[in-house]
């Protein structure tokens, strides 16, 4: 089933305080966000949710009656777009338009925005909430490669605002990369789920993030523990995929890991035993895009963005190959149905879809994670 992608205004940009002295847009930039432009329209999905509470899924464990409390309260930076993986992806998003489209007429919303989240004083508070009880597991991994992506889209820029506020979460920064070097030499086995705690997807992100922030030691470790897991794969089951509640590949995230890792030459040989049965007729019909019957199942939407991530680990396996290579083509063809069905599924129409999707999409037009 097909569906139509818009430009609308979220209702809550309209009228919501959301509890400060100011709306989340002025006035005169309700109508500003450019028709034609899908990352207008993805910023004006997260900075709807960024900064909305409710409705909320945290994944707290309660230790006494203390523990309850409401999320602005736990995590004070990331506690919107429902869920703390969701809000840290958002304020990305927000940080990656204002280095890719930094004439957007929705610039002063952006950095309002990441301005009242990412404060010192609120990173002190997730901070002491990440670091405080038996929270080791907290957003591991998925949640946490996503603040890594919102560190190196920070470290990438020289404009003063958005260093100052890579400044401000390097606290949580070295907390959270502390513990995953602590982490991935006991974590025995890869995680092959096509949901949050696959370790392919994440290890990209925290791979491109110790690359962009000269962090040797983190990118040493997950280069070879990547290769440990992945350099004798063989035969990844595509036929088998989406799952039902899939909103990433777990046969193309590993390729789009492994191409990160291998000289051209070396990632072409592999992915030949890895996923055989690539076409070279250039077809773009091999590999089906996901179908959602119903975008207000907040599972059975995950397909949606199964759609988006395909498109973009498509983009990346066919870069990372020799320009003669008789797969590019079709993975390329391929990429482009997935991108053409995920991006017009992408809408306000529904939340259960609009506090994530936009960050997906972003991810993939922008080519976030593909070299130039």
């Amino acid at each position: 089933m097909k569906r139509k992608a818009y430009l609308a205004i979220p209702a809550l940009l309209l009228t919501a305080f959301s509890g400060v002295d100011q709306p989340v847009m002025e006035p005169a930039e309700l109508n500003s966000p450019r028709p034609d432009s899908n990352t207008d329209r993805f910023a004006l999905l997260a900075l709807d949710c960024v900064h909305r509470e409710y409705p909320n899924k945290i994944s707290h464990v309660l230790e006494s009656d203390e523990d309850a409390r409401p999320p602005s309260d736990l995590t004070p930076a990331f506690y919107g777009c429902f869920d703390w993986h969701s809000s840290v992806h958002g304020h990305w998003l927000l940080a990656r338009v204002l280095r890719t489209e930094p004439e957007t007429p929705l610039r002063g919303a952006i950095l309002r925005a990441l301005g009242r989240s990412l404060t010192e004083e609120n990173i002190a508070g997730e901070v002491a909430y990440y670091t405080s009880g038996d929270r080791a597991s907290f957003e591991r991994p998925y949640g946490v490669a996503w603040f890594l992506q919102l560190v190196a889209e920070l470290d990438e820029s020289d404009d003063p605002q958005l260093q100052e506020w890579r400044e401000n979460l390097r606290p949580l920064e070295n907390a959270i990369v502390a513990n995953m070097m602590e982490w991935l030499p006991n974590l025995v086995y890869p995680i092959r789920i096509g949901t949050h705690n696959q370790s392919a997807f994440a290890f990209g992100l925290m791979l491109d993030y110790a690359r962009q922030v000269g962090n040797d030691e983190l990118e040493r470790m997950i280069v070879a523990k990547s290769l440990e897991f992945h350099e004798g794969d063989r035969d990844c089951p595509l036929s088998y995929e989406p799952s039902g509640e899939d909103f990433l590949s777990p046969c193309l995230m590993e390729a789009d890991l492994v191409r990160r890792l291998m000289p051209a030459d070396r990632f072409a040989d592999w992915l030949g035993h890895f996923l055989p049965r690539i076409p070279e007729d250039g077809s773009a019909d091999w590999l089906e895009p996901g179908v959602v019957l119903d975008p207000t199942d907040g599972k059975l939407v995950h397909l949606d963005g199964v759609n988006l991530s395909r498109a973009w680990a498509m983009e990346g396996v066919a870069s990372a190959l020799p320009q003669d290579d008789p797969r590019r083509a079709a993975l390329l063809a391929s990429a482009d149905r997935h991108r053409e069905t995920g991006i017009a599924a992408v809408s306000a129409d529904n939340y259960e879809g609009s506090h994530w999707l936009g960050s997906f999409a972003t991810y993939l037009v922008t080519r976030r994670g593909i070299e130039p």
